[in-house]
């Protein structure tokens, strides 16, 4: 009897002993699943995100906004393709208040020829907010200067409505209008601080001033700054001889301790021929930086000394030369630059163009007349820059036309006069006046100033092709 007492303990357990062994059972069921939800969230969130990072339009966006609940701060990411304007968005991100709403961009690259009107037309934008903008203070008028290859950033709410206007003028410098909620729209400039460090080169020409700039270091933009600041003395396509040598002290632009490009010449001195020429850069506390000798008259003259940038020149100024197409003896009055098809030809001074057409042997011609007493012709081209016609107005370099072969040419090439009280001059010797000098009251200022920059001008030697960063100050 005992013993089935017994034998009836062993197969009949306590319920305190059949509860625990439940709840224990019960324990281990639930860390199991814990362990198998947590592999599954884990492993399957970044495919989940993955997929679910959706692009939307608009009219979609609103959509899935309503399906989900979600606000408008799931977008997190904008990009603009051939078919229009794409939103990149996350339903996994959280949510705000209604006051997120992020603004979609779309970006226009600026064509040649395009104006903001085109621009506003084409995007489907309404010209009144144009006006607006505009009109929005002194600041706005800069947004009518776009320039071809730069950028516009065009900003949408998230109703599709237009927001903002960004014009990206330059690395470190942007035009942004922003609409208020009256409708009218705010123009500010932003720019980002720069670190202007000073840099030095110098050089001897063995070829060219291009090619020899390069190989002391100096970038495109450099070389035509140095072209352009000595184009009234030294007519870089005939006066360069081996041996010439140049000095330059210019800037380079950081952001962030990151180059972004190069910035303006500070001082430069160029010997042509045994003859020092020297230029400092000094802007007055009232009016534009220009360029002046050591002794404070401008580099700048009333007229360029040539039309063309680094061209041969193929004829001279010659009363008695032999036409090479009419294979007789006919004055040629001026000075043939030859050059490749579509090279810029620039005005060589400021004045009003009285003529623009084809004239004869001279094919497509410019002339331009600069005050009462001096004139330049411009003949061969193969176009005429757009915008321009009879009675433009026209600046010292601004381009006019393009090098051709129009008329009785054998070869690409611009064909220049330069006339004085309508009689032609040999451009290449004619006296050039000058421009205004430095003004008085500010002699004393610059003559200070430059006074470091031409010490290290003169400390520079040809060997010294590139000299270390240092910050300006």
């Amino acid at each position: 009897m005992r013993y089935q007492n017994d034998l009836y303990k062993s197969t009949n357990p306590p319920q305190d002993e059949i509860n625990n062994r439940s709840k224990h059972l019960f324990i281990a069921i639930v860390c199991a699943l814990l362990i198998i939800i947590s592999y599954i969230f884990f492993a399957a969130k970044p495919e989940q995100t993955k997929q679910e990072n959706i692009a939307l339009t608009i009219p979609d966006l609103a959509t899935k906004i309503e399906s989900t609940g979600q606000d408008e701060s799931l977008i997190t990411e904008i990009d603009t393709t051939d078919s229009g304007l794409i939103i990149t968005a996350s339903v996994d991100t959280p949510t705000h208040s209604m006051q997120s709403l992020s603004t979609i961009w779309h970006e226009h690259k600026v064509k040649s020829g395009e104006s903001l009107s085109i621009i506003f037309t084409e995007n489907q934008l309404d010209t009144t907010d144009l006006h607006k903008i505009i009109h929005a203070n002194d600041i706005s008028s800069k947004f009518a200067t776009i320039q071809p290859g730069k950028s516009l950033l065009i900003g949408h709410d998230i109703s599709g409505n237009f927001s903002h206007l960004i014009y990206k003028k330059s690395p470190y410098e942007e035009l942004k209008a922003t609409r208020l909620e009256d409708g009218e729209f705010k123009v500010e400039l932003l720019e980002k601080e720069l670190d202007r460090r000073i840099n030095s080169a110098s050089g001897i020409i063995h070829s060219s001033l291009f090619l020899d700039g390069q190989n002391a270091g100096l970038s495109n933009n450099i070389i035509m700054q140095l072209a352009n600041i000595f184009a009234w003395d030294i007519d870089f396509a005939l006066n360069l001889h081996e041996g010439d040598r140049f000095s330059v002290i210019y800037e380079k632009l950081y952001i962030d301790n990151t180059f972004i490009g190069p910035g303006k010449i500070l001082a430069a001195e160029f010997i042509n021929r045994g003859k020092s020429i020297t230029a400092v850069r000094y802007q007055p506390p009232e009016g534009a930086a220009s360029y002046y000798t050591s002794g404070g008259d401008s580099m700048r003259k009333a007229f360029l000394r040539t039309p063309i940038d680094f061209a041969r020149i193929s004829s001279h100024f010659n009363l008695k030369r032999k036409h090479p197409v009419l294979n007789r003896i006919r004055a040629h009055k001026g000075v043939d630059y030859a050059a490749r098809t579509g090279t810029p030809i620039k005005s060589a001074g400021d004045g009003k163009i009285t003529y623009r057409g084809r004239k004869g042997g001279y094919g497509r011609v410019v002339i331009v007349q600069h005050g009462q007493k001096y004139s330049t012709l411009y003949a061969h081209m193969s176009k005429f820059r757009k915008g321009q016609r009879v009675g433009s107005r026209v600046n010292q370099g601004q381009v006019i036309g393009y090098v051709g072969k129009s008329g009785l040419a054998t070869g690409a090439h611009l064909h220049y006069e330069f006339r004085v009280n309508g009689v032609h001059r040999n451009p290449l010797t004619v006296t050039l006046p000058n421009a205004n000098p430095i003004q008085a009251k500010y002699k004393a200022d610059f003559l200070e100033k430059s006074k470091i920059l031409l010490s290290q001008l003169a400390e520079l030697t040809p060997t010294n092709f590139a000299a270390t960063d240092t910050p300006s100050e």
